[in-house]
């Protein structure tokens, strides 16, 4: 079984880039994983530090196991994660990768949090990847009216900012800020920057991560891809897809839970499979 940081510097070398979903129940891993092994392509599971509370770190970390158990390249990232309490708790438990988000604090206190992390995980589980954000983008994965306040193009990640911190860290993965933004804007998603994301990529060599794709145009996800982007996150429209399949599945005279789930799993699968054979072609 390859590591993550296999499948990732394998994806950078192909040009190709690894989807990550994030869920919150047993429905939403059903459907990631079950197109991923319908596909043959590794998958990460995201759990924020919201939907890690309510599904179970040591629940879904058995999950994954599970799978990797039967020869499934599933991997488990706990994603966004805003004290190093809680990252080094993650890393403890199993996850494969943890993020450590201290985008909103100042430059130097994103690197103290993150340095800390990194080290951590190199004494205790050296196989864990390390992902910091630089640059915000926004917290909420929800239907946004308009663009969050605090995300312009003016606070978007500079190369060189990205490289003094990546050698101050010595962080695996960067997830910079390129026009991304969590959530999926009603009145127009930002454009991508794939000249800065370009310019970062060539500033850093290490793998970038792109947050908030949900709502963005598959050219701009191909582009970004091309430019350096190896993982791709998506949660906002498996959230939505999830809650129209579930308000169709009650619809029928049906009480048995898996059945009027059902439907929300299937629209899940549909989202999922269109981004991963997006994100994996060229």
């Amino acid at each position: 079984m390859r590591t993550l940081i296999d499948v990732v510097t394998d994806a950078k070398a192909r040009g190709v880039a690894v989807g990550h979903f994030n869920i919150s129940d047993s429905e939403g891993f059903k459907a990631v994983t079950e197109v991923a092994k319908e596909l043959g392509l590794p998958v990460i599971i995201g759990v924020s530090e919201g939907e890690r509370d309510f599904i179970g770190l040591d629940e879904v970390v058995a999950m994954v196991k599970a799978e990797k158990d039967l020869g499934h390249e599933v991997y488990l990232n706990a994603d966004h994660t805003y004290s190093v309490e809680k990252a080094k708790l993650a890393i403890d438990r199993g996850v494969d990768s943890v993020i450590i988000d201290a985008a909103d604090k100042t430059f130097e206190d994103n690197v103290r949090m993150t340095k800390e992390i990194v080290d951590y995980a190199r004494s205790t589980r050296p196989e864990v990847l390390v992902e910091a954000e630089l640059g915000f983008i926004g917290k909420s994965s929800n239907l946004l009216e308009n663009v969050p306040e605090g995300v312009s193009e003016e606070t978007q990640t500079k190369p060189e900012e990205a490289q003094q911190f990546v050698l101050a860290t010595g962080i695996h993965m960067l997830a910079p800020s390129v026009g991304n933004v969590h959530g999926i804007v009603k009145s127009g998603e930002p454009k991508l920057n794939i000249e800065r994301i370009q310019a970062i990529a060539n500033t850093v060599n290490i793998p970038l991560v792109l947050h908030g794709g949900s709502g963005n145009k598959p050219e701009e996800f191909l582009a970004a891809i091309r430019a350096g982007v190896s993982i791709i996150h998506i949660n906002t429209e498996l959230r939505v897809a999830y809650k129209e399949g579930i308000k169709e599945g009650i619809n029928i005279d049906e009480v048995a839970p898996y059945k009027f789930m059902a439907e929300g799993v299937k629209q899940m699968k549909a989202v999922v499979k269109e981004k991963l054979e997006l994100f994996n072609s060229k």
